[in-house]
C-alpha cells in the first residue's frame, strides 16, 4: 500500500466517523453482533489458519483464540449501555448551581498493529474496544503469521465498509510507512524493543499510544507450596503456544536446595502433558519461524539443559525445556525468551528475591507459588508488574474485570472488558450551569474579594 492509499483511506475513514455512523449505542451492538456472528461462521477457517501458522491445537487454539473473543463480545454488549452512559460526579460548592459530568467520547480513526503469537485474539480483542468506543479502525495484522493475517482480512472485509473497519497487508514497510501518519489512536502490542520505535515514530506526530509490550516476567515458588500443583501450573503457563506468550513465566525462582527435588515434578508434569515425545503430541506447538527458531536455539548453550533440549530443524521443533545453572549475565536472563525455554535459578531469601526483581524493568508479569500470606503481602506490596496471580499462571488474562497491561518498560496503557471501552475513549469534562444564580463575586474588578476567596477556597 503506498503512501497516496494510506491517505486516501484515513480520508475516507475520518469522513464516516464525523458522518456520526459510529456513535449510537444500536450501531456499534449490530457491529459487535456481526462480528460474533462472522468468527462463529469461519471458525473452521481460523483453527486450520493457526495450525498452518503455529501448529495450534484445536483445543488451545479455541480456548485462547476464539471462546475469549466469545466472552469480550458478549461483556461489551451487556455492559455498552452503561458505559457509554454519561457518568454524573460531584459539584464543588464554589459551582453551585450546576452539575458536572463525565461524557465518554470515541477518539475517531484508530491503528491497530498486531503480534504474530496470538494473531487472531490480538487483532480482534483491541477491536472489540474500537467498535464499542464507536471508532473507525485500520488494522495492520502480523506478517508473520501469514495465514491468518489474510484470514483475518477476508473475514473483516467481508462483514465491514472499508471506510469503517479496514485491513491492511503487508511486511514491515508497511508498518513504517503507517506510522508515519498521524491518528487519533494507536493501539500497538509487540517486543519491547519494537515498542520504542513505534512511541519514538508516534510522538513525532503526537498520536496517543497503548503499548502491550513484555518483558522477563518471573516465576517465583515458596519453601511452603503445593508442590505438584505448582509444577503442574508452571509447566501449564510456560509451554501454553509453545512458550510464544508475552506473559509466560520466562524464569523460575526456586528456594535453595528445593531444585533437586522439583526437577523431577516438572518432568513428570511435561511427559504427563505432551507424553516423553512432546514432538508427537497433537497439544504442543511450533516456533513460528526460521529466525525466532534460531534465535532459541542459541539459549540451549547457556547452562545446563536439565529437561528436554531437543530440537527438529525442519519442523521448528523445540521440546518443553528447563535450564539449570544460568546467571543474570547470561543472553538467556537478560532477554524475553518468548519460547518453551525455562531458566531455573535458586534463592536465598524471599529479601534477595525482591532486591534482583527491583533492580531489572517492571515485567508484564509475575506469579508467585505460596501458602505463606504474609510472604504473599510483601511480593504484592512491595513488586510493580503489569498484571500476575498468585498460586497460577496466565489466568488473569481471562477475567473480563481485570485490566490487562504493563507498567514501565511491559507497556502502557490496559484494555479488556470496560478497559478497552476506555482505552479507545475520551472521557470529556463537562460542567451544567444554572442561569437563575449568578454571582458578583466571580467577576472584576475584584477590589478587597481575594479574603472572601481565601474563605471559600480554602
Amino acid at each position: 500500500m503506498n503512501v497516496e492509499r494510506i491517505v486516501t483511506l484515513k480520508k475516507n475513514q475520518k469522513e464516516f466517523f464525523y458522518s456520526g455512523k459510529t456513535k449510537p449505542y444500536e450501531f456499534r451492538v449490530e457491529q459487535l453482533k456481526r462480528l460474533d456472528g462472522a468468527i462463529r461462521a469461519h471458525e473452521t477457517e481460523i483453527l486450520v489458519a493457526l495450525k498452518e501458522d503455529l501448529k495450534k491445537s484445536e483445543a488451545e487454539a479455541y480456548v485462547s483464540e476464539i471462546a475469549f473473543l466469545y466472552e469480550e463480545i458478549k461483556f461489551a454488549i451487556k455492559n455498552l449501555k452503561k458505559w457509554m452512559k454519561p457518568k454524573r460526579v460531584s459539584t464543588p460548592l464554589t459551582q453551585w448551581p450546576g452539575r458536572s459530568y463525565l461524557y465518554c467520547e470515541p477518539l475517531g480513526v484508530v491503528l491497530i498493529i498486531a503480534p504474530w503469537n496470538y494473531p487472531f485474539q490480538l487483532v480482534i480483542s483491541p477491536l472489540i474496544g474500537a467498535i464499542a468506543a464507536g471508532n473507525c479502525v485500520v488494522i495492520k495484522p502480523s506478517e508473520i503469521s501469514s495465514s491468518t493475517s489474510q484470514l483475518i482480512e477476508q473475514i473483516l472485509t467481508k462483514i465491514f465498509a472499508k471506510d469503517y473497519i479496514s485491513v491492511v497487508l503487508g511486511g514491515k514497510e508497511i508498518s513504517e510507512e503507517l506510522l508515519k501518519h498521524s491518528w487519533d489512536h494507536l493501539f500497538f502490542t509487540g517486543g519491547t524493543e519494537v515498542g520504542r520505535k513505534v512511541m519514538m515514530e508516534a510522538s513525532k506526530t503526537l498520536t496517543p499510544v497503548t503499548l502491550e509490550l513484555g518483558g522477563k516476567s518471573p516465576c517465583i515458588v515458596d519453601s511452603d507450596t503445593d508442590w505438584k500443583v505448582t509444577a503442574k501450573r508452571i509447566v501449564w503457563g510456560k509451554f501454553f503456544n509453545a512458550g510464544q506468550s508475552c506473559v509466560a513465566p520466562d524464569y523460575l525462582l526456586l528456594p535453595k536446595g528445593s531444585t533437586e527435588k522439583f526437577l523431577p515434578l516438572l518432568k513428570i508434569t511435561i511427559e504427563e502433558f505432551f507424553t516423553v515425545a512432546p514432538e508427537m503430541s497433537p497439544d504442543y506447538g511450533r516456533i513460528i519461524n526460521g529466525n525466532h527458531y534460531e534465535r532459541l536455539k542459541k539459549y540451549l548453550e547457556e547452562g545446563n539443559i536439565a529437561i528436554g533440549g531437543k530440537c527438529n530443524d525442519k519442523e521448528r521443533f523445540i521440546s518443553p525445556t528447563i535450564l539449570t545453572e544460568t546467571n543474570w549475565d547470561q543472553e538467556v536472563m537478560t532477554q524475553e525468551i518468548f519460547g518453551p525455554i525455562l531458566p531455573l535459578m535458586e534463592y536465598d531469601s524471599l529479601e534477595q528475591v525482591i532486591s534482583w526483581i527491583q533492580s531489572r524493568p517492571k515485567p508484564l508479569a509475575l506469579y508467585f507459588f505460596s501458602n505463606n500470606k504474609e510472604k504473599t503481602r510483601e511480593v504484592l506490596n512491595r513488586l510493580s508488574f503489569g498484571g500476575g496471580c498468585i498460586n497460577d499462571t496466565l489466568v488473569h488474562l481471562a477475567n473480563p474485570k481485570l485490566p490487562f497491561g504493563g507498567v514501565g518498560e511491559s507497556g502502557i496503557g490496559s484494555y479488556h472488558g470496560e478497559f478497552s471501552f476506555d482505552a479507545f475513549s475520551h472521557q470529556k469534562s463537562v460542567v451544567k450551569r444554572a442561569f437563575w444564580l449568578d454571582v458578583a463575586l466571580r467577576y472584576p474588578p475584584y477590589l478587597n474579594k481575594i479574603k472572601f476567596f481565601r474563605k471559600v477556597m480554602r
